[in-house]
């Protein structure tokens, strides 16, 4: 990353109680950063939030540790947005390899998109809305300034006016969702957008993998225990948001998956010539997750605070 004109902003490290000798490495060589220790291993929300407290500026940037800063990207976002009406803008993330990363999203009614990952219903689902010409929930690739809903929170930059009026992040998320709900209140102040103009690369999941022992990027993965950790900020997420009925109809859509998955496997695998039961462990820890989900659905339709975290 090349740090230009650092005197500009301050610049603030989260540290969500790593435990090795990173403040050493960091500060040694980048000696205007802000080191803030946070006492345990507290999450986005919490994290950002402290950041945002302790920061002293009219705009906040939330930015992941595993991001790649292209061609000068946040003091060109930055002097466009305070420049505009949006209380919140990202700009146009990246794979490692340049490819397009979902940055903007849009709402769906119910939070019916995160049937999608769902085995078997979801293929049905997302089948059903290409036939009734339903609205794509994201933005793959923005070329220029789009507005949105929500933006991804690996690159996040909001006015603290806006903060204000809204509310911070939610501290009952631990991780996942928590910007998209944090969004849909900033949206009530004000207007979102993408400035796809300016590109930061996203090592999307890397941190993530290693805290949970899981691999892949992204949110398709419902079989372990970062499966279950998106599973059930989702579902806080879509309680909070949209409200218990919503959060009934999905969590039923995801316990008929369970009967759904066993079942289907078999005759899918038997048809391609496979081992009929050659999906059953993978059905056996989304079985083991749902179940999971509800033992906290009591406390997530109350929508009382409590920190959901499965770590």
């Amino acid at each position: 990353m090349a740090f230009n004109n650092t005197h500009l902003f301050e610049w603030l490290v989260i540290d969500n109680k790593s435990g090795d000798d990173s403040k050493s490495i960091i500060l040694s060589r980048f000696p205007f950063v802000r080191w803030v220790e946070m006492p345990i291993n507290s999450g986005f929300a919490r994290a950002n939030n402290k950041g945002i407290y302790v920061s002293t500026g009219e705009v906040v940037l939330l930015l992941n540790p595993d991001t790649l800063i292209l061609n000068n990207a946040i003091e060109n976002s930055y002097q466009r947005f305070i420049r505009s009406n949006y209380v919140a803008c990202g700009v146009q993330l990246l794979n490692e390899d340049h490819t397009p990363q979902i940055s903007g999203n849009y709402f769906m009614m119910g939070g019916l998109n995160y049937l999608l990952p769902l085995p078997y219903i979801g293929g049905f689902v997302k089948w059903l809305g290409f036939m009734l010409n339903v609205k794509k929930p994201n933005i793959p690739d923005a070329s220029e300034e789009v507005e949105v809903d929500w933006i991804n929170g690996a690159y996040l930059m909001v006015k603290k006016d806006a903060i204000k009026a809204a509310g911070a992040l939610d501290e009952d998320f631990f991780l996942y969702a928590e910007e998209a709900e944090w969004c849909s209140r900033l949206k009530k102040i004000g207007k979102l957008c993408i400035f796809g103009q300016y590109k930061v690369v996203h090592l999307q999941g890397e941190t993530a993998n290693q805290t949970f022992g899981s691999s892949g990027k992204g949110y398709y993965n419902l079989y372990d225990r970062k499966g279950l950790q998106i599973m059930l900020s989702n579902f806080v997420r879509i309680r909070k948001q949209f409200g218990v009925f919503w959060f009934l109809v999905q969590l039923l859509m995801y316990s008929i998956t369970v009967p759904v998955f066993f079942g289907v496997s078999i005759i899918d695998n038997l048809f391609h010539l496979r081992n009929p039961f050659l999906d059953f462990t993978r059905a056996f820890y989304f079985s083991k997750n749902v179940g999971r989900i509800w033992l906290f659905a009591s406390k997530i339709m109350i929508n009382k605070p409590f920190f959901y975290k499965v770590l």
